[in-house]
């Protein structure tokens, strides 16, 4: 019984000690509220603060509309209907995702710009001159073209899933009472999905709020870049602690309406036999025209900005010194593996947790620590550097005991940027090890632990080998998501630190698109495979 209650507090003790770590540090954005106000934060409060609430507030609403009507509609087509090359757009229509929508965003200004293959093509094959403003896509318009169409799969996939296991009666129900396909989509289908319809949204309006590439490389003014601007171009970390602080405050009323629109009303089988809906062949001009809507998205997409990609890498294969390249690729592999494996250990620890102690508190602690993923990636940096510099002057005799001749050591190296990326990726790993653990129950834990093993011993010996499945999922998403991070580590990289996504940033800024190709591919390139296999291995998990 002593072993069994030292092992419990060994435990508890752990997770707790995690959530502490990954929620804490948010706090000193709370905290800089009350911090006192200078003239830059009294001078944007008064001129500019407005413009940022309105810009974001755009951006948010309009792409979550857009990525709804796109999102929705191709789950219902694929969930509903049969029509040539349903089973490619099926998990096709996902790897728009693979691409981070700053690469989509210099990728469609290549494209579209003066020298770009659509102008030139109309000069040089059509002898037509035209006004390059018509072509002009970087403005806020463009802007919500390019979330719309690299963020619309999350939309998408959640509706899909839950619109292909939903019960045939109640479509044929509806049909039955007169409803056509119109009547039946906005009267029952939509009804039914509007949990998976938000929450898809939410995840949107969440990308689009932590987004940094895209408005800065477009010159659009919304939180994300006064946050950089004020804290990089005038050296004010207090102004951009509040900036911060409202930001957070704009997530969560984004979450408080997320939550007040999903409501209560919730909708399940009343019966046991549940049948799933039955594909309808669509023939003639419907078939072609659901086969060409699906295909034009996925060009969209996917498939035009990556030709372009490849095209342009061809063009400048080689001006890129192969070391030099390489090592963006092990500065990137390293991070992101690190960071995902640390999260996938604290993940499996807080929700071991959860299974061993039972009461509210053990439920509600790690809800609190997975709000890192909802808050944008320039709060939490903010939140770290505030953390570190004050964990550094805290630690000062200490370095001056050991000989360095600096106060700053944790804030200037790899701990803080993987620090970072533990608050804010912890979520996902953590969601996939829950399901993990839903999965598997109780039983064998509660067998082994019957037979005499410990507690330690049995969630070595028995949970982990059983939670393979949700271990390797879960690593791959959260090393993908760490691999097209911006905002965090633009800003808390050390000195002369380079990887993929910050490399692509840096060269599309400085307007050398064509060689920011090589990284961009490569980003892409393993996204995308790690998305088919994911997908692949979700879609043979016994259901």
């Amino acid at each position: 019984m002593q072993r069994s209650l030292k092992n419990i507090n060994v435990w508890t003790f752990s997770a707790v000690a995690i959530m502490a770590l990954l929620f804490l540090p948010n706090l000193t954005i709370v905290g800089g509220i009350f911090t006192p106000t200078n003239d830059n934060w009294a001078h944007m409060k008064e001129h500019v603060l407005w413009s940022f609430v309105s810009t974001s507030l755009i951006l948010v609403v309009a792409t979550a509309v857009l990525t709804i009507s796109i999102g929705l509609s191709l789950a219902w087509l694929i969930a509903q209907y049969q029509f040539p090359l349903r089973n490619f757009l099926k998990w096709a229509l996902i790897l728009p995702l693979s691409i981070p929508p700053f690469i989509g965003a210099y990728t469609y200004h290549g494209i579209v710009n003066y020298t770009g293959v659509i102008q030139t093509t109309l000069r040089d094959r059509f002898g037509m001159e035209v006004n390059p403003s018509h072509f002009d896509i970087m403005n806020l318009p463009g802007a919500i073209f390019i979330y719309t169409i690299f963020l619309y799969p999350y939309v998408y996939t959640i509706t899909r899933i839950f619109l292909s296991q939903q019960s045939a009666s109640l479509i044929e129900t509806s049909r039955v009472l007169g409803k056509g396909p119109w009547g039946t989509f906005f009267r029952v289908v939509v009804p039914i999905s509007r949990v998976s319809i938000i929450g898809g949204a939410s995840l949107v309006v969440l990308e689009v709020l932590n987004d940094y590439g895209v408005v800065k490389y477009y010159g659009i003014q919304t939180f994300t870049t006064a946050i950089f601007q004020t804290w990089f171009g005038l050296g004010d970390i207090e102004t951009s602690i509040k900036l911060a602080a409202s930001l957070m405050g704009f997530v969560i009323l984004v979450l408080m309406i997320e939550k007040l629109l999903r409501g209560r009303r919730q909708y399940s089988y009343s019966t046991t036999k549940v049948r799933p809906l039955p594909l309808i062949q669509l023939t003639g001009w419907k078939a072609a025209g659901a086969t060409g809507f699906g295909l034009v998205i996925m060009s969209l997409g996917f498939f035009i900005p990556v030709i372009q990609l490849i095209d342009w890498t061809i063009l400048t294969f080689g001006t890129i010194p192969m070391a030099e390249f390489m090592s963006y690729v092990r500065n990137s592999v390293t991070v992101a593996g690190i960071a995902a494996t640390v999260i996938i250990a604290f993940a499996l620890i807080v929700g071991n947790f959860g299974r061993l102690v039972h009461g509210k508190m053990a439920k509600l602690l790690p809800r609190l620590s997975i709000l890192g993923y909802s808050i944008p990636g320039a709060v939490i940096a903010v939140a770290v550097v505030t953390a570190f510099i004050g964990l550094d002057r805290s630690l000062a005799p200490l370095y001056q005991a050991l000989g360095f001749d600096t106060t700053l050591v944790l804030s200037v190296s790899l701990i803080m940027l993987i620090s970072a990326y533990i608050i804010r990726f912890f979520a996902i790993g953590y969601n996939s090890i829950e399901s993990g653990y839903d999965k598997i129950g109780t039983n064998f834990r509660d067998a082994s632990r019957l037979l005499g093993m410990g507690i330690t011993k049995t969630f070595f010996k028995v949970d982990v080998p059983m939670l393979k499945g949700a271990i390797i999922s879960g690593f791959i998403i959260v090393f993908i998501d760490i691999l097209k991070e911006i905002p965090l580590t633009l800003i808390l990289r050390p000195f002369n630190f380079d990887t993929l996504s910050t490399k692509v940033f840096q060269y599309a800024s400085d307007e050398k698109i064509m060689e920011a190709s090589q990284a961009s591919l490569l980003i892409i390139g393993i996204s995308a495979l790690s998305i088919i296999v994911f997908y692949k291995f979700i879609e043979k998990e016994p259901k």
